[in-house]
Formats: structure tokens, sequence, C-alpha cells
């Protein structure tokens, strides 16, 4: 099993949720570049100026783990399309996908609800560009939700506050204005879907429409709320896990 942070988090994000499949399952963590204690020298802006660059991050840790085939990825947030780019490039390295909270784009569309209009992506990304701790004090606790848990609000800003703020800056760039709404066809791979019930990041439509764009695929819409499920309902996420891999 293969886990990975979104946005802004590192490794430690998954730190309640691992530990209940290492019986069962090799455990691969590890931190996208410019997050946690990556290599910030692995940072290439032209490789990583798209997702695909991110994808190809996770196949060069599957080829050197040597993680050939019955791989089960587990992406949260952006991670979980940056796991259907890796799966839809070589699917047969991939058991089973887990999308915890995915967004295939972000900006709405024709027909299509991605949660965010052109100027609150303008306004969110010249906000994190011009005061990145600033923006992460204000930004994390609303996306983390649950705001009567202080805390996991607490303990995101802190996260992004530690992760390279100009890699962060150019992170949120490509994650808000992709477009991966084509590339979901592509993805042959047995997929689970975790939506919360609640999220300012990933509304619930959008779930429901990455669900149907799959070509095998689940959704589970949780009694979780907020974008992070994995730091603030760890045993609704393992359960729900659990179950698809047992299916």
């Amino acid at each position: 099993m293969v886990f990975a942070h979104g946005f802004g988090c590192d490794h430690n994000m998954w730190r309640h949720v691992w530990p209940s499949f290492a019986a069962e399952h090799r455990v691969v963590l590890f931190d996208h570049v410019g997050h946690g204690r990556s290599d910030r020298s692995a940072f290439d802006p032209e490789r990583h100026a798209t997702l695909d660059g991110y994808a190809a991050d996770v196949l060069d840790i599957c080829r050197e783990l040597e993680l050939d085939s019955d791989v089960v990825f587990v992406g949260h947030s952006v991670s979980a399309m940056i796991g259907a780019l890796a799966a839809a490039a070589e699917p047969e390295r991939f058991a089973r996908l887990v999308m915890v909270g995915p967004s295939p784009r972000y900006l709405d569309d024709d027909g299509y609800v991605g949660g965010f209009s052109s100027a609150d992506i303008d306004g969110l990304l010249a906000s994190l560009e011009s005061n990145y701790l600033g923006w992460s004090s204000a930004m994390a606790p609303a996306i983390m939700g649950n705001a009567e848990r202080p805390e996991l609000g607490a303990e995101l800003t802190a996260s992004f506050c530690a992760t390279d703020p100009a890699i962060a800056a150019h992170f949120a760039r490509v994650t808000f204005l992709s477009d991966n709404r084509d590339d979901l066809a592509r993805v042959p791979t047995r997929t689970l879907v975790l939506q919360c019930s609640s999220d300012v990041i990933a509304p619930s439509g959008v779930g429901e429409y990455v669900h149907a764009h799959l070509a095998d695929s689940e959704l589970v819409v949780m009694a979780a709320t907020g974008h992070c499920p994995n730091l603030s309902a760890p045993e609704e996420t393992v359960a729900a896990i659990r179950a698809f891999l047992e299916a």
C-alpha cells in the first residue's frame, strides 16, 4: 500500500491510518517534493509543471522499491489525481486505487461544479503567493473543518507552514488550475472514492462526478466532515478502505 498526502501535508498525515494495514501489506510512505523531509533539490519546475510530473515521481518510487504489481495506492486530495495519472500510465502496477476527497478540476465550468469560481482561484493564489504564512493560518482551519476540534486545524496550519513556500506556491498553482476530467476515463483500476459529507475543497457533486467517470469505481459518502478524514475520522477511513479491499 502506497499512501500519498495532499497539498501542504506530509506522510505523517497518515499516521492514524496506515498501521491498521501493516500486518497484511507492505506500507510505503513518502513526501512529495517540497513537503516534509523531501529533498528540495529534486524539485524541477519543468517536470513538476503539471500533475504528470508528480505521477512520474510515484512511478519512480514504485520502480525503485520494485513494486511491480498489486499496488494499492491511497491518495488524499490532489494525490488522488496523481494516483489516477500513475495508474493510467502504468495500469499493470496497480491493483486498487483509493481516492480520499478527489477533485479532477477545482474550477467551475459549464455543467460542472468544482466549487471555485475563477475569481476565487485568482484570489486564493494571489494571497498564497504574497503571504504564504498568513494564507496558511487562515485557510488550513477552513480546509480541515471540524471547528469544534481546533487542534486539527492547528496541526494542518503547522504542516502548511513547514512546507517550502516557493514550492508550495508552485504546487498550489498546478493543483488548482489542473483539469484532469478527461484523464478519469483512462483509469482502468478498480477505485474507491471517499467523499466527506461536507467539504469546502471537494463538494459532494465532485465525488459523484469522479465516480461516474471512472470505469470501475465505488463511491462512499462518509459521515466525516472537512477535507482531511485521515486526521479527523481515521476509524471511519480505515473501515471504508478495509471493506473495499476485502470485497
